[in-house]
């Protein structure tokens, strides 16, 4: 068995502010690493116990980086660093894709929601359909007929996730009460709910349809009040207003997702 773990830290159990995650307070976010390295550990662990030869991989997809190399997993192989192209590694070798620490995209319920960034971005639409990061790049991996399997996060990533996937297996580790305010589940509570669910996740692969709609792929991108489409303009894309551009590819990685 084969499986692609994906990590952000905002779905990390114990952390709800902004401040715990971000570069610019360096003990809180190593505090944060710790949590997030803790969790995903457990998912290498959970894959482990159902089967013991699995090759596990790992991409830190936190923009600012989540894991703490220090503490990484003995037995699985970490992706870190920047300028990582779509599909991040993923190719038709994986059995399954799984998503640790994931948070919910833009909107007025999850705890520190956002869409790629939490600065800029209103929303993301592919072929009409609103999708945050677990949208997007679950898409990304069905295209070449990878199943997403697993989500941990709050319980608006499980629902939004479930939305897409409805039998993906999920680890609700926190619970939002706001955009920055969660009631969480203690560490070791989360990495023990983590390892039975990813346990649980490896041996319904075979049962988790990959995510997918056919191409071509027609992507908007709405900015925040105030933020530009600069970065989003490309030859063929269509500026529908100040805040929002259009423009589509049939390579579903051509996208900024």
């Amino acid at each position: 068995m084969k499986i692609y773990i994906m990590t952000d830290i905002e779905g990390a159990a114990m952390l709800s502010t902004w401040a715990q995650v971000r570069d610019y307070t360096p003990e809180e976010k190593q505090r944060s690493e710790y949590f997030l390295t803790g969790e995903v550990n457990a998912c290498v662990d959970g894959i482990l116990d159902l089967a013991p030869d699995a090759e596990v991989v790992v991409w830190d997809a936190h923009g600012g980086g989540g894991i703490d190399e220090m503490l990484f997993h003995p037995q699985a192989k970490l992706i870190a660093g920047r300028g990582l192209s779509p599909r991040f590694g993923i190719d038709e070798s994986y059995d399954a894709l799984m998503y640790v620490g994931q948070h919910a995209k833009m909107g007025d319920r999850g705890n520190l929601c956002h869409t790629y960034s939490s600065q800029t971005v209103e929303y993301y639409k592919i072929n009409g359909i609103e999708l945050g990061e677990f949208g997007c790049r679950a898409l990304m991996a069905g295209t070449i007929g990878v199943p997403t399997v697993l989500v941990t996060g709050d319980d608006v990533t499980f629902e939004e996730a479930r939305e897409l996937v409805p039998n993906i297996v999920g680890a609700v580790v926190k619970w939002a009460l706001g955009r920055e305010a969660a009631m969480s589940l203690s560490h070791e509570a989360a990495c023990a709910l983590i390892r039975e669910k990813a346990r649980e996740a490896c041996a319904k692969v075979s049962e988790i349809e990959p995510y997918f709609f056919p191409g071509p792929y027609t992507f908007e991108a709405r900015m925040q009040e105030g933020c530009s489409i600069q970065g989003y303009l490309r030859p063929g894309a269509k500026v529908v207003d100040e805040r929002t551009v259009r423009f589509t590819e049939d390579d579903i990685c051509k996208l900024p997702i």
